[in-house]
């Protein structure tokens, strides 16, 4: 008997680790920073959701998620944007959009003197890889 919970307990080691690939994170309407949520949806259907967000100075986005979006800046400032990777200051500038690839999480602070504006586009058809996104309805 204690050689059959042996190889049990090792069996469950070893899968351990595959059990941890999948996370739990909040897609980016989901979140609140002092109680607000900073996104509100202006649309959504089967295939995109489409977002406006707004962070005063000193705001942050907390940690969230995105399938493949594009994000339209639509006010100048500086944040600072903190991944899996790094963590770098930007400088966000009007009317300028970025095209991204589905990200398990990522941080924005404005770290700026003005208000950072954003419209976030997202294909939900590109769903993030080994992350269970909680998605705000």
């Amino acid at each position: 008997m204690a050689r059959i919970s042996a190889i049990i307990f090792g069996i469950a080691l070893l899968g351990a680790p595959f059990g941890a690939l999948a996370v739990d994170v909040p897609d980016g309407l989901s979140v609140e920073w002092q109680g607000k949520k900073p996104c509100e949806k202006v649309y959504e259907d089967a295939q995109i959701r489409v977002a406006r967000c707004t962070f005063p100075p000193g705001a942050v986005h907390v940690r969230h998620s995105h399938p493949g979006y594009l994000t339209c800046s639509l006010s100048e400032g500086k944040g600072q944007v903190e991944d899996a990777k790094d963590k770098r200051l930007v400088d966000f500038h009007a009317d300028k959009c970025t095209n991204s690839a589905p990200i398990p999480w990522h941080e924005l602070t404005n770290v700026g003197d003005t208000t950072l504006n954003f419209l976030v586009i997202e294909r939900k058809y590109e769903p993030v890889e080994g992350v269970t996104q909680t998605m705000s309805k």
